[in-house]
């Protein structure tokens, strides 16, 4: 039988940059965990596929006597039998010292749905050869059920919701989320617009719908909110300039409450109509505002790597 008692004091937690050096990714059924595998593996982790909870102390011991390396380390819904006793073993080696970074990656059922017709792989938690509306029914029943068995590992864990990620833009997004250092909240501003849906991972979302819009200037058009004949645009609209100072605000209020929170991260989501303009102006210049903060990352969902 394998011991699931305390290990002992294991010191992989940190590299000498600060980032974290135990990567823990877990998340939906094709929610994009080979991308993210091989984006630490570019990056320089050690990665392991669908390691038992149970292991992962053993795992980590034996890492230390090889030596420090950055691992990472993929747990999903294959071992839901383990699941039970994987936040135990987190909390137990976050409490020890070690720096474990957990990722999930979620997606809309939507996008899941798309994702396992076009691949014709069959989901894990799916027991049955149903064809038609049966089979389909039978999927939307297996993903239910993981969302169900994932719940309390994803309100542990960052969230990156994958639903209208390219690949390359998920891969440059987990290698920023690793990179920064793990002792300290980091702030994430992001971009993104309504008509392609609201991004799962926000911790509080802001319309700036209402403010104007240089979609309807023909010259404006084509630019996004880093050009600099938008930013001067909407630098000269008061409307704009009052809701960044009270969006500002807001944040540098409760911002000490959420790191004595013992929060990983904080992830501000702003939304105008096509996810260009606007929205990437206020991202922008939230970014530069907080960056006394020291770990600010930023996020433009609708521009990255078209």
């Amino acid at each position: 039988m394998i011991s699931t008692s305390p290990a002992p004091l294991i010191d992989i937690g940190v590299s000498p940059t600060g980032a974290a050096d135990l990567v823990l990714l877990t998340g939906m059924s094709g929610g994009g965990k080979s991308v993210a595998m091989h984006a630490l593996e570019d990056a320089g982790f050690f990665c392991v596929d669908n390691l038992p909870p149970e292991l992962l102390p053993q795992f980590l011991m034996l890492e230390e006597r090889r030596g420090k390396r950055r691992v990472a380390i993929a747990v999903d819904v294959r071992s839901a039998g383990s699941l039970p006793h994987l936040l135990p073993l987190i909390k137990q080696l976050r409490s020890e010292g070690t720096a474990v970074r957990s990722i999930f990656l979620d997606a809309n059922t939507e996008a899941l749905m798309r994702r396992f017709s076009e691949t014709r792989r069959p989901h894990p938690l799916r027991q049955d050869d149903t064809s038609g509306d049966d089979a389909h029914r039978a999927l939307l029943d297996a993903i239910q059920l993981e969302r169900e068995l994932l719940a309390a590992l994803r309100v542990e864990s960052t969230v990156i919701d994958t639903s209208l990620l390219r690949p390359a833009q998920l891969r440059a997004w987990v290698r920023d989320l690793v990179a920064v250092k793990g002792e300290s909240l980091t702030l994430v501003f992001e971009s993104f617009a309504f008509k392609h849906g609201v991004p799962s991972d926000a911790d509080f979302v802001f319309d700036v719908r209402v403010l104007p819009n240089p979609y309807y200037d023909r010259e404006l058009r084509p630019l996004n909110g880093r050009d600099k004949p938008v930013a001067a645009y909407l630098e000269d609209q008061p409307e704009v300039r009052l809701m960044l100072a009270q969006i500002g605000s807001f944040i540098g209020q409760w911002l000490p409450s959420f790191a004595a929170d013992q929060r990983s991260y904080l992830t501000i989501a702003i939304g105008c109509t096509g996810g260009q303009h606007r929205s990437v102006y206020l991202v922008e210049t939230l970014t530069r505002q907080f960056a006394y903060h020291g770990q600010v990352l930023k996020r433009h969902r609708e521009l990255d790597y078209r």
